[in-house]
């Protein structure tokens, strides 16, 4: 069926067509005398025709639209989508919508969202992620945008930021291990360049030197942020007559094929290895046995983004905007106490 548009309104409540455009517009402020009844007879022809308006057009008339375009860097991994959650939540209660777009890896897909991005016009942008983190095709888009930026990352940030780093959480996480009675903890760092999660991966060599157990740095292994890489990067660590106790991992998704490697080796969680991870995902609750993670407080991280942004909108001359997102550290049962040698 052929969608009504504002003339067939305008017929059907005998009407002309700029007026149907007053009154859908609410221009009240233009020296114009429409009458209630008038405005009534237009709303209920709307409603018979079930028309709606052209969401584009108005923001065009308006001058601005209304969305903020939403930059995601992994679509696979449920964190992000909880900070998503976050934002949407907040952007709907603050009269915006969303627009989201994938940070993609190759030159192809790039060209791609950026086309995409050129097409969409927006009030501003939150990046899951720091832009320097981009394709350069990308990251130079955005900079000369001229819009108001927010990025959500652990890393140094050009724009507006939430800083969600987890160093202080890794400590704890650390602690938590030391107090069980581990010295030999590895950790599995699934990233898709080199930096990503470095709050993580410092705070852990930091503690383990602080603690006097450098040595235990031959447990760290480097892979692909892929769920079959971290498997095969687990797999092969465990294997080794000199294991470690305990094995961090850079984030939840990555700690459930690790979890499957130890498994999959006749390894017993907790009792023959710990297991700990990042983010505090749905799934960790659901693991056999329950993940102890770092929780990154992610929906509310995605609501601080858009209190940021807002604040942006409605005063472009602020000084750069810095806020500092909570980690809690959550003990569930894949950490225990080390098993005493020849205990099995």
């Amino acid at each position: 069926m052929r969608r009504p548009t504002q003339k067939d309104v305008a017929e059907k409540a005998g009407v002309s067509r700029s007026t149907v455009s007053y009154v859908l517009n609410d221009q009240d402020d233009l020296k114009i005398a429409i009458s209630d009844e008038t405005r009534q007879r237009v709303m209920q022809a709307i409603a018979d025709l079930g028309y709606e308006p052209d969401a584009r057009a108005q923001a065009l008339r308006r001058g601005n639209t209304n969305i903020v375009g939403v930059i995601i860097p992994v679509i696979e991994n449920p964190f992000f989508w909880q900070t998503l959650t976050g934002i949407t939540e907040a952007l709907r209660e603050a009269g915006y919508s969303l627009h989201l777009y994938h940070n993609p890896l190759d030159e192809r897909q790039g060209l791609y969202t950026v086309r995409e991005l050129t097409r969409q016009r927006v009030e501003g942008f939150i990046l899951l992620a720091a832009v320097k983190y981009m394709l350069p095709m990308l990251s130079d888009y955005l900079r000369k945008s001229g819009q108001p930026i927010v990025e959500i990352t652990a890393s140094a940030a050009e724009f507006d930021v939430v800083m969600h780093g987890y160093s202080s959480g890794t400590r704890a996480l650390m602690q938590h291990l030391f107090d069980l009675g581990h010295r030999k903890i590895g950790f599995i760092y699934g990233v898709t360049s080199e930096g990503q999660g470095v709050d993580r991966l410092t705070a852990y060599r930091q503690t383990l030197d602080e603690a006097g157990l450098s040595d235990s740095r031959r447990f760290e292994v480097h892979c692909s942020d892929q769920m079959h890489d971290a498997y095969t990067a687990a797999y092969t660590l465990l294997q080794q007559d000199d294991r470690p106790t305990a094995l961090l991992t850079i984030n939840d998704m990555l700690a459930i094929p690790v979890m499957r490697a130890a498994g999959d080796l006749g390894l017993s969680i907790p009792g023959d290895l710990s297991v700990a991870g990042f983010d505090d995902i749905p799934f960790a609750t659901y693991t056999m046995p329950r993940l102890t993670t770092v929780s990154g407080m992610a929906a509310q991280s995605g609501r601080d983004a858009v209190h940021l942004l807002l604040q942006r909108f409605a005063e472009p001359d602020l000084p750069r905007q810095v806020t500092a997102a909570e980690v809690e550290l959550i003990i569930r049962e894949s950490t225990g106490p080390v098993r005493p040698p020849g205990k099995g």
